[in-house]
């Protein structure tokens, strides 16, 4: 089992010396990646849009929270550390231009020599898609042209791209990425996000849901991988949850307890295919007490799952 982090870039913990702090922690606890999440804006008001990872549809996050530039933020972790890939849970493919975040990735990639982890969704919040000035309606179909424009972008010499939303005439476009492929790692609960994942992705990056809803959506994107005749083995299976060890979240969305019991939660979640898992430190007693629950994850936890 892989491990993955969020890193400290919202809330109070968002600044310089927090994030060097746990990135670089994280990076000599030997974890598998950093992540972190993806909102810019959105209003005062009273939301409509809802949102999937609550049971009442509620954002938790308080509109003036404050949220580092996902992109941004990965560049100075890549200049912190030398091992930790980094990734975006997720960047919402529909709030950027695609050729500017293609290059932005591929710059990631670059400077980081190879751990960038593209990890995308389709978005949730109409309201934020609008005060950035784009389009929700269709986003699934421009996300999908994005995706594309992304891979001629990080592979063709002179790429060029004539899609219904986006249309590039033939350019230049460098450096090329380090990793061929890049990985894309998908996020998503829905039919369309699965058959996104068989068509495009390295992986299927869930969040926050019921186990047994994890591996219906995982033996669905099997069957989707099999009748495309790509291999299943090929696709890895992610989830994010908490890392609570106060107890303050929902057990079913978080790993929590004794070690023996942490142990016990992560093992079901490897039974039914899982082989990285993202963990959000859900503790009082900021950044120190965020890396003192990665110790205990990976010096206590990680050596009984066998």
């Amino acid at each position: 089992m892989d491990f993955g982090v969020h890193l400290p870039q919202l809330g109070r913990q968002a600044s310089r010396a927090g994030l060097k702090k746990l990135a670089v922690a994280a990076d000599e606890l030997g974890f598998h990646s950093g992540w972190v999440s993806d909102h810019v804006a959105w209003p005062t008001a009273a939301l409509e849009s809802k949102y999937p990872y609550t049971d009442d549809g509620s954002f938790p996050a308080g509109v003036d929270m404050s949220w580092l530039d996902p992109l941004g933020t990965l560049f100075f972790v890549a200049a912190v550390t030398e091992r930790l890939k980094l990734g975006v849970t997720v960047l919402i493919l529909g709030y950027r231009w695609p050729i500017l975040t293609a290059k932005a990735w591929a710059s990631l990639d670059v400077l980081s020599e190879g751990r960038a982890l593209v990890g995308v969704g389709v978005g949730w919040m109409r309201e934020e898609f609008e005060v950035l000035g784009m389009p929700f309606d269709h986003r699934g179909a421009r996300a999908d042209e994005q995706l594309e424009l992304y891979e001629a972008c990080f592979t063709q010499d002179r790429p060029s791209y004539d899609g219904r939303y986006y249309q590039i005439p033939e350019i230049g476009f460098a450096p090329k990425p380090v990793q061929q492929p890049m990985p894309i790692w998908v996020g998503g609960d829905t039919e369309p996000a699965f058959r996104r994942t068989v068509k495009y992705g390295s992986a299927f990056h869930a969040a926050f849901q019921p186990i047994d809803e994890v591996a219906s959506a995982w033996a669905r994107i099997g069957e989707l991988a099999t009748e495309a005749g790509r291999d299943p083995a090929e696709i890895t299976l992610s989830i994010r949850l908490y890392l609570d060890h106060d107890g303050a979240m929902p057990a079913a969305k978080s790993v929590q307890g004794s070690a023996e019991q942490m142990a016990d939660t992560i093992g079901r979640w490897r039974d039914i295919g899982v082989t990285h898992m993202l963990l959000d430190p859900v503790v009082r007693g900021g950044v120190d007490a965020r890396i003192e629950a990665m110790e205990h994850l990976m010096g206590e936890v990680r050596p009984r799952l066998g």
